[in-house]
């Protein structure tokens, strides 16, 4: 992690412990909903010839 990337994980994420749901820290890190794309192209379940 880069300095402050670590921070807001600590407080976004490990900080709330179970108090949020796992989509609303996940939000509140990413500043967005999650997205399966990644994971996907990732384990190679896509059609998509592009690398992660």
């Amino acid at each position: 992690f880069n300095t402050q990337t670590g921070k807001e994980f600590r407080q976004a994420i490990l900080a709330v412990g179970g108090k949020d749901t796992a989509l609303e820290a996940f939000v509140n890190f990413r500043g967005r909903e999650p997205k399966i794309d990644a994971l996907l192209r990732h384990q190679g379940w896509t059609n998509d010839n592009k690398t992660a």
